[in-house]
């Protein structure tokens, strides 16, 4: 998700939904990672409220309270849901937990990863970020080819120093998703891309020469996709 989600629309959990819709299951454990945002009690307080309102058992993972089995906590859940902050931090500290490579085990095992701004790049070879302050590049985990930036309507700078960082080469071409909008990648192939407004969309940018291509991705709004089902019911 380029942004929006449970932490940026409270009133509008299209995205959220969509994911636990992912599952297959009536029921399913959706573990919240607050790592991005120091795991901030605020913030881990909005998942509970947005998601006790949902078909599913939401928990939370905080890294520097959690003292039991790492890897049992993570195969017993159906989706991990990472939200967003510091990137670079995040992946430091996953990394110091090895929570890194129980994630990888995890999604090849049927787990759907998932998350917003800093909780979308991570999953990409390289993400477009600013967590050292100016937007930058920077290596992330690699479970998905190419780069990716977030905020992409929602930043003003987000655009131009996406392109401009392309086009120097220090990011690889990749996915730009606009606030409410989300890729949805199966395997590692991009299967789906969805939305929870009506005008949010995705894009996939990379070069011709020194030319910038930004080509727009068909993004389907839930809102339409959720009116179509309930008229056929």
């Amino acid at each position: 998700m380029g942004g929006g989600g449970f932490s940026m629309e409270p009133e509008n959990l299209l995205l959220d939904r969509y994911v636990l819709n992912s599952t297959r299951k009536s029921n399913p454990t959706v573990c919240f990672l607050p790592t991005a945002s120091g795991d901030s009690e605020g913030y881990i307080d909005r998942f509970y409220t947005a998601f006790s309102t949902l078909p599913c058992r939401p928990r939370h993972l905080s890294l520097s309270e959690h003292s039991s089995d790492l890897l049992e906590f993570v195969k017993e859940c159906d989706v991990i849901y990472v939200g967003g902050g510091n990137t670079r931090n995040m992946l430091a500290t996953w990394r110091l937990f090895k929570l890194d490579s129980m994630l990888y085990e995890a999604w090849k095992n049927g787990v759907i990863l998932c998350g917003l701004s800093a909780g979308a790049i991570c999953w990409f070879e390289q993400g477009h970020t600013d967590s050292d302050g100016d937007l930058s590049a920077m290596d992330c985990l690699g479970f998905l080819s190419g780069s990716c930036t977030p905020h992409y309507d929602g930043e003003a700078e987000r655009r131009p120093s996406f392109h401009t960082l392309i086009q120097q080469r220090q990011l690889s071409p990749g996915y730009a998703v606009d606030d409410g909008a989300a890729l949805h990648f199966i395997d590692d192939d991009l299967a789906y891309v969805v939305s929870s407004r009506p005008t949010a969309q995705a894009y996939y940018v990379s070069t011709e020469g020194d030319a910038i291509v930004e080509r727009p991705l068909d993004t389907q709004f839930l809102g339409q996709a959720r009116c179509r089902t309930s008229r056929s019911t």
